[in-house]
């Protein structure tokens, strides 16, 4: 945080000042002095100094969920996801990840400027390996910073959703990231990331998939029917546009992840549109 260059605190060394001079005759110009001072102003740094750096450029995110028709409704659809919203809630796993892999949502960031830490983005991710593998990962404590990650919420291939962190935490799911011009710097002496305003979902990659190539043969009808329950209740909850929700590759800033792979955008709209929160 950066401090007054002076300050308002008690003004005792001016009155030892004053005391060790009036023997002088100098009492009347000290007087004149403390006053001075005492009516000036904290001396601020210029707003432009306490800032700190923008992120680099990066694609601009035109979301697809926009630029996509919207679909007819479908009724079926809604009623097989109103469905999944009432039964959801009782079928939820909860896990207690260890505390090395989430941490609190800041107030400020590390130069002193207050944030917001409310959710107001969306991240998907995918797994690369099986669901117990993200699992065990996330339970597993990691004293290395370059270790650390989790998400939020995972869903399994087979629909299972499971919470790894409540959505007040801040997850790492998305180190060295930006999105629109916006991160948040907790390290000085590093880069910024979005996980402070994020909230962060992974689907669980498909067995061909568990490799580095650039697709794979896709999700299931169960995740994207659980991805939209989810989805639908933290855009009502948070208050999160559709546009606002976007991949890891997007955000990342490093240009080495490429997750979700293969997703299916209009699968996606479909179903958020059935559920009343686009289109």
């Amino acid at each position: 945080m950066v401090r007054p260059l002076l300050s308002h605190g008690p003004q005792r060394p001016f009155g030892l000042l004053a005391a060790a001079l009036a023997g002088l005759g100098l009492l009347a110009g000290v007087a004149v002095v403390v006053q001075q001072l005492r009516q000036q102003a904290p001396i601020e740094l210029p707003a432009r100094l306490r800032r700190g750096p923008a992120p680099p450029p990066q694609a601009a995110w035109v979301s697809p969920l926009q630029q996509l028709q919207c679909p007819r409704p479908d009724g079926a659809l809604r009623q097989r996801l109103q469905r999944l919203q009432q039964r959801l809630p009782g079928q939820v796993r909860q896990l207690r990840i260890d505390p090395s892999n989430y941490g609190e949502r800041f107030q400020r960031d590390a130069h002193g400027n207050p944030l917001d830490p409310r959710p107001s983005l969306v991240v998907l991710h995918e797994t690369v390996y099986g669901l117990s593998s993200a699992v065990n990962t996330f339970l597993t404590h990691h004293p290395d910073d370059n270790d650390q990650v989790s998400y939020h919420v995972l869903i399994g291939e087979d629909g299972q959703v499971v919470q790894a962190l409540d959505p007040s935490k801040r997850a790492f799911g998305a180190g060295y990231s930006a999105f629109r011009g916006r991160w948040v710097i907790t390290n000085p002496s590093m880069g910024g990331s979005v996980n402070n305003f994020a909230l962060h979902i992974s689907l669980e990659t498909p067995l061909d998939g568990e490799d580095d190539d650039l697709s794979h043969s896709g999700y299931s009808t169960a995740q994207y029917d659980a991805l939209a329950v989810v989805l639908a209740n933290w855009m009502r909850r948070y208050g999160i546009p559709a546009d606002a929700i976007t991949t890891h590759r997007h955000v990342d800033l490093g240009l080495e992840r490429a997750d979700p792979r293969s997703f299916n955008w209009q699968a996606l709209q479909q179903r958020l549109a059935a559920l009343g929160v686009i289109c």
